[in-house]
Formats: C-alpha cells, sequence, structure tokens
C-alpha cells in the first residue's frame, strides 16, 4: 500500500468514526446499555440524568463532570416506566465523603416523567459530590428504591472524546489537502515516510 492510499484509508475510517451516532451519545457511549449517564433503579430500569448550567455553559450538557461551581446548575431526570410515574420521587445531593447534605426536594409525584431540579447557586465548592434519588410507593404498594450517582464539581470543562476526535479529524484533513496540493509539502512527505520504512 502506498502513502496515498494509507492516508484516503486512514481519513475515511477518521470520517467513519466522527459520523458515528454512537459517538455522539452522551459520554461517548451508545445507547442506554452503555450510557454513563443514569440510575439503575432495578435491573432493566433506569432513571437518566442530564447537567446542565446555563449561564456559564449555555450550549453544554455534562454528566459526571460538572465544571462550574458557584453558578445556576440544573439537573434534570428523565424517566420513563410508567410504573414509576406514579411514585413520589425525593432528591437529595451531598457532598463526599462527609455527606453534608447541599441540597434537598422532598418526595412528589411527576407524572410528566421528567423532573428538573434548579440548584440557582450550584454547589458550595470544588470536589466530589453524590445525587441520591429515593422512589417512594403509596402506603403499602411496594418498596421504597434507591439509587445513587456521584459527580465532579469545578474542575473547569474538559474536552470531551468528541471534541478531540473532531480537532483531530479535521487536523487531518487539513494535513491531507496540503499534502495533495502541495508538491514540495507532498515530495517532503514521502521522503520521510521512505526514511522511516527502511
Amino acid at each position: 500500500m502506498n502513502i496515498t492510499q494509507f492516508i484516503k484509508k486512514t481519513s475515511l475510517g477518521l470520517t467513519a468514526l466522527l459520523f458515528s451516532s454512537a459517538l455522539w451519545a452522551h459520554g461517548g457511549a451508545a445507547g442506554t446499555d452503555t450510557d454513563q449517564c443514569k440510575f439503575e433503579l432495578q435491573p432493566t430500569h433506569w432513571i437518566h440524568y442530564t447537567a446542565y448550567q446555563p449561564k456559564a455553559f449555555p450550549a453544554e450538557d455534562f454528566c459526571g463532570n460538572i465544571p462550574s461551581i458557584d453558578t445556576l446548575t440544573q439537573l434534570v431526570f428523565d424517566y420513563q416506566d410508567m410504573k414509576y410515574r406514579n411514585m413520589s420521587v425525593e432528591f437529595e445531593v451531598t457532598k463526599e465523603p462527609e455527606g453534608k447534605r447541599v441540597f434537598f426536594q422532598e418526595a412528589a409525584k411527576h407524572k410528566s416523567g421528567t423532573v428538573m431540579l434548579s440548584l440557582p447557586e450550584g454547589v458550595p465548592e470544588v470536589g466530589k459530590y453524590l445525587i441520591h434519588i429515593t422512589l417512594v410507593p403509596d402506603a403499602g404498594q411496594g418498596e421504597r428504591l434507591d439509587a445513587h450517582m456521584g459527580f465532579q464539581a469545578g474542575k473547569g470543562q474538559t474536552a470531551s472524546r468528541n471534541e478531540l476526535l473532531l480537532y483531530a479529524f479535521f487536523g487531518f484533513s487539513g494535513l491531507y489537502v496540503v499534502y495533495l496540493s502541495s508538491a514540495g509539502f507532498k515530495r517532503r512527505v514521502d521522503e520521510l515516510l521512505t526514511k522511516l520504512k527502511g
């Protein structure tokens, strides 16, 4: 395989990865089986979670890493099983490892299956936090279900794997265009690759 074929195949492979729907799901995970932004209530029954910081990052959504503290933070929970919509849901956020409560919402029913919690001041300090969700059945109608999910707050915004792939794709594409359009650059690259082979 010559260098031109190698570059073309690599470019096509990166393009396929870039536009793969699996990479654009939450956390780079495909579907709910590997989605890291969810709580398991019972086997095969989940609540999906997404965090937003609309003042600091208006076009972003987060999961395990919430970049800022001391800013409006919204936590959105979606549960699609109809049986959970008839249960009261209690929410609590604690600072870990000390277990100090920073947010609490008493049990209430949410018939739409979507709950948005608003923390107007965000969380108070950098560190680890734990979201506690408790589904409370009506009297005598079943057992309480508890689920927990941790997140890190205040570490700043890091580039996601999707963003890194996007940067790599455009960087590689730009080099490939230069390689095809500049005889001098093509000659230097070919010479370098010949040295590396030999």
